[in-house]
């Protein structure tokens, strides 16, 4: 196996600075769920970029933010455990937003990582003026003496997506490839589905439903003399009220999460897909050790 430069890299910040967004575009494909509402990341995704150059894989954390039940706690030890792991810890910061207290309690708290090498990203560039994109640079260059490079980017416009890659790829150690080539992520199919389900189930919802969505999978299996692949999932809510929500009137909101999730799934399986969608209660599941085991936290 010859030598390249290969590590792990996550991207930190508060929810909602274009973290999933930035996974998704330097791996080229989808493998973490964007969504306008904080919280929707869960699970240390690792997108996988291949460069001739080395190995890029990212470990996509969930926003850090002060919990308010056990889900949230669980959530912020999963950030603790994966930046003890990483190689790099790039830091992010919307262009379009003033750096406030959260972004310094999180650049600060970068010192419990000493032995991860520290970027400092300046995202969204394309939805700021340049005046804001220097005075953001210059502020977030001032939160840390340590940082290994501060670069400004648009995952949406495709800017610099090339010198962030190149940049961290530079920071990484030599050593041989961990995954093989044209493998973007180490997800399971069950996660990826059930992850595009739950963000079909996200779009369009008010925001008192997200934190209290998940969704299992209970069954993906090739129907029989059919270039049918059947999915069988659980969206599972905590109370009466949401579940309705969901479903909508008649059953029309399910109707179109599941259009949406359907469109989301067959590329991924590379078939037509019927799927069928459950909503169950599970009440106050996210106060619920013995629940969210099973539901996969």
């Amino acid at each position: 196996m010859s030598e390249m430069n290969v590590g792990f890299v996550t991207f930190v910040g508060r929810p909602n600075v274009g973290k999933s967004t930035l996974t998704n575009a330097l791996v080229g494909e989808k493998v973490a769920i964007t969504s306008e509402k904080p919280q929707t990341t869960r699970r240390a995704i690792r997108g996988i970029l291949n460069r001739p150059d080395g190995q890029l894989i990212i470990v996509d954390t969930p926003g850090v933010h002060r919990p308010r039940t056990l889900l949230g706690q669980r959530l912020n030890d999963l950030v603790e455990q994966v930046l003890g792991d990483v190689d790099v810890i790039a830091f992010c910061v919307p262009a379009t937003e003033k750096v406030g207290p959260g972004d310094r309690r999180i650049a600060a708290s970068l010192d419990g990582y000493a032995r991860a090498k520290k970027v400092a990203l300046v995202t969204k560039t394309d939805a700021a003026t340049r005046d804001q994109i220097t005075e953001r640079l210059l502020e977030v260059d001032a939160l840390r003496e340590d940082w290994a490079a501060v670069i400004p980017l648009s995952a949406v416009a495709n800017e610099q997506l090339d010198v962030v890659a190149t940049e961290l790829l530079k920071l990484m150690p030599t050593g041989p490839a961990l995954y093989p080539d044209g493998v973007v992520t180490d997800e399971s199919l069950d996660d990826r589905v059930a992850e595009i389900i739950r963000e079909a189930t996200l779009e369009g919802v008010r925001d008192e439903l997200p934190h209290s969505i998940a969704v299992v999978v209970q069954d993906i299996a090739a129907r029989e003399n059919s270039d049918l692949t059947d999915v069988y999932a659980d969206i599972v809510v905590e109370r009466d009220s949401q579940k309705a929500i969901i479903i909508g009137h008649k059953g029309s909101r399910l109707r179109d999460v599941g259009a949406r999730a359907r469109a989301g799934i067959e590329p991924l399986i590379g078939s037509r897909v019927f799927l069928s969608l459950h909503v169950r209660v599970a009440k106050e599941w996210q106060r619920d050790p013995k629940q969210l085991g099973r539901l996969g936290f």
